[in-house]
């Protein structure tokens, strides 16, 4: 096993893939250097000496620069160096074309809906209007659970704390997502609960929502029933017995729709998970897939590049303001726009915004971006996509699954148990993770460090992609994990 990695031959420091002792000498391809401190796992250390205001250099782009005096082998983390990164800047298009992999005319099995959407589930989901029904909804759950019979994988609540007391922009978005969610098709049936005196209820709710299919689509308004519990456990039952009928057919892989996201990342995610994540993103849009890349603040610092990538100027555009936008929305709530990565994060070796930003756009692989989706929005064009969320991880795969993503692969350095409200695997970038966690833990991309190819993991995580598209269940999803998380975009009343 290789004790450290150069990324890039132009790099400046390189990246420990084991824990390493102060005095050993790393033999790499382009030179060798004997280290002057201990080098935790995934943490850099200098190749040679780097002066005080210079730019450090990794991934072969700049992630920051010196704040002293660095002597080659010393440790480089957030002690002596610092971001590059400031406020809005101006951009321009540099288009560039990369190598793409040959389609692989891949299937599966899923459900194929009325309106030409496939799922890779047929569940039945309760969607809230409004917060204030909540506890009806948890109840609902609950009790249903033994409806479900024939294809129905299971019946699954989504609440949420919105729906009324909402003002503007931050009530539209809301509308939107629950709009969104209706026409998702992993659901089989969808039961709308509202309450009725809300701001978002079914009545303002439904010109969102638009055509329906009005067997798989049914509202029940909870003040205008006598026992609003029995009536929807009466409609839930339909609805299950309805979607029990229900039959996995033979579909392409251009009817898959995947999320790309990170969370707790560490210094291998670049390396490793992120890499591999990547080329399975270019295997789904080679055979006519879409994938789609969120967290727009862990694009700062490695914009340019998906810039570059840009199918068209229009699209280049659009990626502008997808940037400039949300650094507006930083700077409206007073907040620093390039505040460092979490703890957590530096505790796995990222240092600054760049570093973590380089290695998160790893994910999108080499694929042109087709096309920019505001939060809300749903996947139009096949290909890469880039979509509008927050970092945080419920909030943006919450984005991403309202966005039409049937399942969401999340790489991860650190561990964590969360789900979205679509299947979401846990992709560890590190072989200590992925044992220790294993309840956790969908598939291990930490055998890169050991040998295994990008291009091979890639290949065998479009396996898990298509066997979990087939029903295999992810681990959250076994453990019955699932969550919604609405961004909030504005004022509460």
């Amino acid at each position: 096993m290789k004790k450290a990695i150069q990324i890039h031959p132009a790099d400046s420091v390189a990246v420990a893939l084991q824990p390493l002792r102060r005095g050993e000498q790393i033999v790499l391809p382009s030179t060798a250097v004997t280290l002057q401190e201990d080098i935790p796992l995934g943490h850099k250390f200098a190749l040679r000496d780097i002066d005080a205001g210079e730019n450090i250099i990794k991934y072969g782009t700049i992630i920051g620069h010196a704040m002293a005096p660095i002597k080659a082998g010393e440790h480089v983390h957030t002690h002596n160096m610092k971001t590059n990164l400031s406020d809005i800047l101006e951009y321009s298009y540099h288009p560039v074309s990369l190598p793409q992999p040959k389609a692989e005319g891949r299937t599966f099995q899923g459900f194929v809906r009325s309106d030409g959407q496939v799922g890779i589930r047929n569940e039945i989901w309760i969607i809230p209007t409004v917060g204030c029904v909540n506890g009806i909804v948890r109840q609902l759950e609950q009790q249903a659970q033994s409806f479900i019979h024939g294809s129905v994988d299971g019946i699954l609540a989504f609440t949420h704390p919105y729906g009324c007391s909402q003002m503007g922009d931050d009530q539209e978005n809301t509308r939107r997502v629950l709009a969104d969610l209706v026409h998702h098709p992993n659901a089989g049936g969808i039961l709308v609960l509202g309450l009725g005196c809300e701001n978002s209820n079914i009545n303002v709710l439904k010109p969102y929502i638009g055509d329906y299919d009005s067997s798989r689509v049914r509202f029940v308004q909870a003040q205008d029933e006598e026992n609003e519990v029995e009536t929807c456990l009466q409609v839930l039952k339909e609805l299950c017995d309805l979607a029990a009928q229900d039959q996995r057919t033979t579909v392409p892989a251009s009817k898959l729709r995947i999320g790309l996201k990170c969370g707790g990342s560490d210094g291998l995610s670049g390396i490793t998970a992120n890499p591999a994540v990547g080329r399975l993103s270019d295997l789904v849009c080679a055979d006519g897939g879409s994938t789609v890349l969120c967290e727009v603040p862990e694009m700062f610092g490695a914009e340019q590049q998906l810039m570059n990538r840009c199918a068209d100027e229009q699209t280049f555009e659009k990626t502008v303001r997808l940037i400039n936008d949300f650094k507006d929305y930083f700077k409206a709530a007073h907040q620093t726009i390039y505040e460092n990565p979490s703890p957590g994060n530096k505790a796995g070796g990222i240092s600054t915004l760049e570093d973590k930003s380089n290695g998160c756009v790893q994910k999108s692989g080499t694929s042109p971006v087709n096309d920019v989706l505001a939060y809300g929005d749903r996947v139009q064009r096949s290909g890469l996509n880039l979509l509008s969320t927050p970092g945080n991880d419920l909030v943006a795969a919450s984005g991403e699954a309202a966005a039409g993503c049937q399942m969401i692969l999340f790489t991860t350095g650190r561990g964590t148990p969360f789900a979205s409200c679509v299947p979401t695997l846990k992709i560890a970038t590190n072989d200590t993770l992925a044992g220790r966690k294993n309840n956790w833990i969908d598939f291990n991309a930490g055998v890169i460090v050991d040998g295994t190819s990008i291009d091979e993991c890639g290949e065998d995580l479009y396996d898990l992609v298509i066997a979990t598209a087939n029903g295999q269940k992810a681990k959250s999803e076994a453990e019955g994990y699932h969550d919604l998380a609405i961004f909030k975009q504005g004022v509460t009343l």
